[in-house]
C-alpha cells in the first residue's frame, strides 16, 4: 500500500469521525499514522489486536477511552504490576508518546478512531450466554445493555472486543495484577466486579454473552 493510499485512508476516516461530531483535526490523524506504525506491531495495522502479545482490539474504540488509557500507562495507572504482562509491555510504548512536535498521545489516539471496527471471531468454547446473561446485569451499568461502552461511568465497550482478552482481563483483575494502582479507580470497580465471578466457568458464559451483543 503506498504512502499515498494510506494518507488518502486517513483522511476519510477523519471525514467520517468529523461527521459523528468528532473535534479530531485532519493533520493529527495523518501524523498519528506514522506514530501508529510502532503500535500495529502488536494491535495489528487495522487494529484487530493479536492474541500471541494479548494485544486487545483497538479498532472501534471511542477516542475518550484509548486517550484515557494512553494516560493511565503514562502515569503508571497500569503497567506496573509484574504479573501484568500485557501491561508491562505496553507501558514502555505510551512512553514514547511525547510532545515535543506535538501532542504524540492525542494524534495517535485520533488516528486509532479512524479505524473502522469489526466483530472478532469467537475463539472461547463451553460458555452459556443464557447463564451468562444473568452475570451480566451487574456490568450493564457501566458497560451498557448492548456492551456499547459508557462514557459517563469510563466503561469502554465490550461487544466489539475479542473473547480472548475479555477473559485474559477478568482473569488479571480477579488476581489483581490489573486494577491495583491508586491511580485507577475504574480498575478498582472492576476488581469487585471480576470477584463476583467464580471460576473461569462464570468468566466464560459471562462472555459468551458479550459476544452476543450488538454494540450499538
Amino acid at each position: 500500500m503506498s504512502r499515498a493510499y494510506r494518507t488518502a485512508l486517513v483522511w476519510i476516516g477523519v471525514g467520517i469521525a468529523a461527521g459523528l461530531g468528532s473535534s479530531v483535526q485532519a493533520q493529527d490523524a495523518e501524523r498519528g499514522g506514522e506514530l501508529y506504525q510502532l503500535c500495529g506491531e502488536c494491535h495489528g495495522a487495522a487494529g484487530q489486536g493479536n492474541e500471541l502479545y494479548l494485544a486487545p482490539v483497538i479498532a472501534g474504540l471511542p477516542l475518550w477511552y484509548v486517550e484515557g488509557q494512553l494516560q493511565k500507562f503514562k502515569d503508571g495507572g497500569r503497567g506496573l504490576h509484574f504479573d501484568d504482562l500485557p501491561g508491562m509491555r505496553m507501558r514502555p510504548m505510551a512512553l514514547t508518546l511525547r510532545n515535543e512536535h506535538g501532542d504524540d498521545l492525542k494524534d495517535v489516539s485520533a488516528y486509532v478512531l479512524t479505524l473502522p471496527a469489526s466483530k472478532p471471531p469467537t475463539t472461547l468454547t463451553g460458555g452459556d450466554a443464557a447463564r451468562g446473561v444473568t452475570h451480566y446485569a451487574v456490568c450493564q451499568a457501566c458497560h451498557g445493555a448492548q456492551g456499547q461502552g459508557v462514557q459517563a461511568t469510563n466503561g469502554p465497550p465490550l461487544a466489539s472486543q475479542a473473547d480472548w482478552y475479555l477473559l485474559s482481563s477478568l482473569e488479571r483483575y480477579k488476581s489483581g495484577a490489573r486494577g491495583s494502582s491508586p491511580l485507577d479507580p475504574n480498575g478498582a470497580v472492576m476488581r469487585g466486579m471480576a470477584a463476583i465471578l467464580v471460576d473461569e466457568q462464570a468468566m466464560k458464559d459471562v462472555i459468551a454473552y458479550i459476544t452476543s451483543l450488538s454494540g450499538k
